[in-house]
């Protein structure tokens, strides 16, 4: 299964991007890692380019939600079949509340979103979310 990941924005959380890559490796995804500093455009133009199967975003510095919230309109210019679009880190600046920042995130147009979630138990509920799809 293919993933392209990385940090969107002026994001430099170089080290969580590492650690990312390697759990999924250790789970058996082929990974595309875009690394640091990377536009919404260009998450999309990978997926397209590498016929991947999972989005994964992250974000540490909270400034995501600027960086995200046209996914939908520039989901709407391609036909990404049954990709699966998710983001996790530290989603908000401050304390936020998760109950109002994930369906923001959802109407955005994301599957999945976690919100200073631990790695392993965000990657753990992606796993689960392919499953019930069936891939």
């Amino acid at each position: 299964m293919k993933v392209v990941t990385g940090v969107v924005g002026n994001d430099v959380h170089v080290v969580a991007n590492r650690l990312i890559d390697i759990s999924l490796r250790e789970r058996g995804f082929e990974v595309f890692n875009l690394g640091v500093n990377t536009y919404l455009e260009e998450f999309l133009d990978a997926v397209v380019e590498t016929d991947a199967d999972v989005l994964l975003i992250s974000s540490l510095n909270g400034e995501a939600e600027g960086w995200c919230r046209d996914l939908a309109i520039l989901k709407s210019r391609y036909d990404f079949g049954d990709v699966v679009f998710a983001i996790g880190g530290n989603l908000g600046v401050g304390e936020m509340n998760p109950e109002t920042l994930v369906p923001k995130y959802r109407g955005y147009g994301f599957d999945l979103v976690f919100h200073q979630i631990d790695l392993n138990v965000g990657l753990d509920r992606l796993e689960e979310h392919l499953k019930e799809r069936g891939k």
